[in-house]
């Protein structure tokens, strides 16, 4: 293999088995009854089995204290049935190859918000915690707006609200505040007042315990969707990066792949953009393939994926392409590299989607599209921003840069005459696995350690940075001693003194790179991508105060979802050596120097 693209793990696994179930992510909705409840957990369960990425929304199920019609008694909320989840993913094996994983979303105004937050807890009633599961925050605007302004928010009852659950925007703030006044004059059984700043804190300090739940944003997701007219996104997938409509009669599903972008560099550094068309044509045309010979385990899968046809083109080795051409990841040019880069993919996956539409078809959900509208993900960011509005002071609540370098009128007409093949063409995955294949960095993540061990079911790995290794021979830095200073500081260059400042910036790794350039670069690839991106933020020595920032940032950027949110840990463990000579040390016989001595650094 070139290397140019590769298909998702699952199309990896799966191809030429018996059920060659070839598809990355699917999405759920749980109904609010017993039945639905029980059929969703099954459903995990057959996805599950088959390497399928599961994304839940419990968001519908009532909350605990309820009232129950049909028993005259009080429901027990959405927690304990999490329980059971939690225990399914990890019983079901996908396909041999790697645990069962299950993501579930809840919106911040559902009664059992404040419990959910606490599922990864180590104290409290095992019985109400799910120590396997993610769990990620669906966040409406109007929520950041209250916590802005300082006022208080109100919690409900799914059962008591049911149509918050498929609004968004202008139409789920006049409704949400239809409710409270309800609440207010007596009309509601089931809600609680609180400060939307004290639920946000909360919603900040978890992650930073637990490592859960995952902050993401309902409006951004919906309001630059490409299927408006078909339905709602009511959640993200397991690692946040697809945003497909779900209902209690459709699944999700998302057939994913990457360009590996170093791949697409020529001899000089630059982008080789003929190079990058032919890629992205294959790919998108692999990936429409996928969709017809996939093995569904469910007809609410099949059922979705065929009438909407999404697939997610994204990319891998970003970090790996910023080495090559000498730029280090905390600087404008990496941001302007991002914005380049997925405008280039971007442009020529929904090119080759419609060409794809003239010559196989469009997809069937297509009339009433933002594509049919002439709509492109682009153009949507103007429906986000009108939506959004102004904060009280009269500044913007959306700050994404719109600049193009591509001429997109011949894409654009190419579109209004023949229409399109794939409802959505465009999502970043964290390709943990098939990076390590292709033997380039994950996804659009910074370096995490120059030197480390990964672990997995094979076993464990010792993983150097090549580049980095390269530079230092050819500057001749490359001995025992900086073998030991690499393996002493972490994979960190930064302490160590005879690497050159220039080389420090390069391979400046994740949590020495301040958290608000991934956010920058990751706003100027949003406005090109119609799904969304696996972003991990790294915070060294967080605080309250720099995670308020960070996700008020990334949320008036117009991100839609941020993933993983990476601390350094409070202590260290004291390093030592199994070798007899002490780590750099300086003999204390010998002192005068000897000329001889090639290993005496003050003569080289």
């Amino acid at each position: 293999s070139s290397f140019d693209f590769m298909s998702s793990t699952p199309t990896l696994f799966n191809s030429a088995t018996v059920r060659s179930q070839l598809s990355s992510c699917y999405l759920t909705t749980v109904s609010d009854d017993l039945d639905g409840i029980y059929e969703a957990i099954k459903e995990n369960a057959l996805l599950a089995k088959f390497a399928g990425g599961l994304g839940n929304d419990w968001t519908p199920v009532r909350a605990l204290g309820a009232h129950i019609r049909g028993t005259n008694g009080k429901s027990q909320g959405v927690v304990p049935f999490l329980k059971v989840v939690n225990d399914t993913a990890v019983a079901v094996n996908q396909g041999g190859k790697r645990k069962g994983a299950v993501c579930c979303y809840l919106e911040v105004w559902h009664m059992d918000i404040e419990e959910f937050l606490e599922l990864r807890k180590n104290t409290g009633d095992d019985r109400r915690r799910t120590h396997d599961m993610n769990s990620a925050n669906w966040v409406p605007d109007l929520f950041m707006k209250r916590v802005e302004a300082n006022e208080d928010w109100t919690l409900f009852s799914p059962d008591e609200t049911p149509d918050l659950h498929d609004l968004f925007g202008a139409d789920f703030q006049q409704r949400y505040e239809a409710y409270e006044s309800m609440a207010e004059n007596g009309e509601i059984r089931l809600f609680k007042k609180v400060p939307a700043v004290s639920l946000w804190r909360k919603m900040l300090t978890m992650p930073l315990e637990t490592g859960h739940p995952w902050i993401t944003f309902k409006d951004p997701c919906n309001l630059r969707s490409p299927q408006q007219h078909a339905g709602v996104v009511h959640s993200s997938n397991l690692c946040t990066e697809i945003t497909l409509n779900t209902s209690e009669s459709e699944t999700a599903v998302c057939n994913l792949g990457s360009v590996g972008l170093v791949e697409h560099l020529d001899e000089s550094g630059e982008l080789d953009i003929e190079k990058l068309a032919r890629t992205c044509k294959v790919a998108m045309r692999m990936l429409d393939n996928v969709i017809d010979i996939n093995y569904y385990s469910i007809p609410k899968a099949r059922n979705s994926n065929l009438k909407h046809r999404p697939v997610g083109l994204g990319l891998m080795g970003f970090q790996d392409a910023l080495i090559v051409k000498r730029i280090p990841y905390a600087s404008m040019e990496a941001v302007e590299f991002a914005d380049y880069v997925q405008e280039a993919v971007s442009f020529h996956a929904i090119k080759s989607s419609s060409e794809l539409a003239a010559e196989r078809g469009r997809y069937p959900s297509y009339e009433g599209s933002l594509w049919s509208r002439g709509i492109l993900p682009l153009d949507s960011i103007a429906l986000l921003e009108s939506a959004r509005g102004t904060a009280p002071d009269g500044s913007a609540l959306l700050d994404v840069d719109r600049q193009a370098r591509f001429d997109w009128t011949p894409v654009r007409r190419h579109i209004a005459e023949f229409g399109m093949r794939n409802s959505n063409c465009l999502a970043i995955a964290p390709t943990a696995t098939i990076a390590n294949i292709a033997g380039v960095s994950p996804s659009i993540e910074p370096t995490f350690q120059n030197l480390y061990v990964k672990s997995n079911l094979s076993g464990e790995f010792t993983v150097l940075n090549g580049y980095l290794v390269r530079d230092l021979k050819r500057m001749g830095l490359w001995d025992e001693v900086m073998i030991h200073d690499l393996k002493y500081f972490d994979g960190s260059v930064m302490p160590i003194d005879r690497i050159p400042a220039d080389l420090k910036d390069l391979y400046a790794t994740a949590f020495e790179v301040d958290p608000s350039w991934l956010v920058e670069c990751a706003s100027r690839r949003q406005k090109w991508i119609d799904q969304s991106q696996s972003l991990n933020l790294y915070v060294a020595e967080p605080s309250g105060k720099k995670l308020d920032e960070l996700y008020k940032h990334a949320w008036r950027k117009g991100l839609k979802t941020t993933y993983y949110l990476r601390t350094t840990s409070a202590t260290y463990t004291e390093k030592s050596t199994v070798n007899k000579t002490a780590l750099n040390a300086v003999s204390v016989e010998g002192a005068v120097c000897n000329p001889y001595d090639t290993e005496c650094e003050s003569c080289q």
